[in-house]
């Protein structure tokens, strides 16, 4: 596989709002577990390997467990993750693919009940930013690093 073009070399100044809303967004409360669990599901749901790569990465950096890592796509039917996190895997699902669920009421009363109107602005961003990321990645096919020794032939 091969990069198309490489965003961040050919348009600095246009991703440097979205880098800033990063930062924002890593120092709004969220939890920096909940922000990755956030992304990495959905980066898994829009097929995005460089974001997965990237977050699954960065959430056992930030001290996330394998084994929710492994189950995470299956998150309905695991009882490792909290309420609120439910809440914002659901809310994630729903805003990934807004086309089909159109962000149902039952979806934002969870929402509602787990989280500030302030923090339900921020994971929505949040969300809305992982979208783009993984737009950018998978359209300019951008590769994550692959381990010496192990890509394939």
């Amino acid at each position: 596989m091969k990069a198309r073009l490489i965003p961040y070399e050919v348009a600095p100044s246009s991703l440097k709002p979205m880098i800033e809303l990063e930062k924002t967004l890593k120092n709004s409360g969220l939890e920096l577990t909940l922000i990755e669990l956030v992304k990495t599901r959905a980066s898994q749901i829009n097929g995005c390997a460089y974001c997965i790569h990237m977050h699954t990465k960065d959430a056992r950096a930030n001290g996330e467990t394998e084994e929710r890592l492994y189950l995470l796509s299956a998150w309905r039917e695991s009882p490792l993750y909290s309420d609120r996190e439910r809440a914002a895997l659901a809310w994630t699902e729903a805003l990934t693919l807004v086309a089909e669920t159109h962000a149902p009421d039952e979806d934002y009363e969870a929402l509602s009940r787990h989280f500030t109107p302030a923090e339900q602005v921020n994971l929505t961003l949040l969300i809305g930013a992982i979208n783009a990321w993984n737009r950018l990645a998978i359209g300019f096919r951008s590769v994550h690093p692959v381990e010496a020794g192990r890509a394939a032939a």
